[in-house]
């Protein structure tokens, strides 16, 4: 069934990263897919909110690369391409390391449980075979690291990249969730003995595996318009 959110209310100052942080929980949950398009009149009406509002948080999102703006058509669902993919990961390798080694010696006992009881959601997810809720714990263990850290620029830039990287998932995954079973326990084990080195490496390893499960091997297959039109007149 996946996430129930709460019923949306609009709050002075708040509705605008109200409606981005919708947004992402929904590409999380794989209910908005690459290159689903989002026009400011739908989800206007959707948050019953101005065109104004919507349009200042697609503006975020797209700041952010998450929705992409195309001629004559609108703003569209990123569609991370394969070198784009593998970009993503090799910032993730470069970034996340470093959060749960910097966790490891400064996590508090809240924060542990805090990682615990998301642990404990994603094995319920997976005993009960809840894609959707699934899908959307692995990538939010990540976000969570990032919070613990209180760094806000830490955050901004984790949440990017594990959105986008949802997207790559659905474009380019062999399994749907693309995060093996066992691998957050083990991170969060290493953060737990404060062991900030092993905790880096099994982040690093974890990252790798999630690339290997994605088909990224060879180049982009370039779209030819003119082939295109020729292959349907039946040349």
């Amino acid at each position: 069934m996946g996430l129930i959110l709460p019923r949306f209310e609009k709050a002075h100052g708040k509705t605008e990263a109200e409606i981005c942080r919708r947004i992402i929980h929904a590409i999380f949950e794989h209910r908005l897919p690459p290159g689903e398009r989002l026009t400011e009149e739908l989800l206007a009406e959707t948050f019953n909110v101005s065109r104004t509002i919507v349009r200042q948080a697609m503006a975020r999102l797209s700041q952010d690369g998450i929705l992409v703006k195309l001629p004559n058509v609108g703003s569209t669902v990123a569609s991370p391409s394969r070198k784009e993919t593998r970009d993503i990961l090799t910032v993730r390798r470069m970034v996340e390391p470093e959060i749960v080694r910097t966790l490891a010696g400064s996590i508090t006992e809240a924060g542990l449980a805090q990682l615990h009881e998301h642990l404990a959601a994603e094995a319920e997810a997976r005993k009960n075979d809840a894609r959707g809720t699934l899908v959307r714990l692995v990538g939010e263990f990540h976000l969570r690291l990032a919070e613990l850290t209180g760094n806000y620029v830490l955050i901004q830039l984790v949440t990017r990249l594990q959105t986008l990287t949802c997207l790559a998932i659905l474009l380019h995954a062999k399994e749907e969730d693309a995060c093996p079973p066992g691998e957050h326990g083990r991170i969060t084990d290493a953060i737990a003995r404060g062991d900030g080195e092993t905790a880096a490496i099994e982040m690093f390893r974890h990252l790798k595996h999630v690339e290997m499960d994605l088909k990224l091997d060879g180049d982009d297959k370039a779209s030819n318009f003119s082939e295109t039109m020729a292959w349907l007149r039946g040349a």
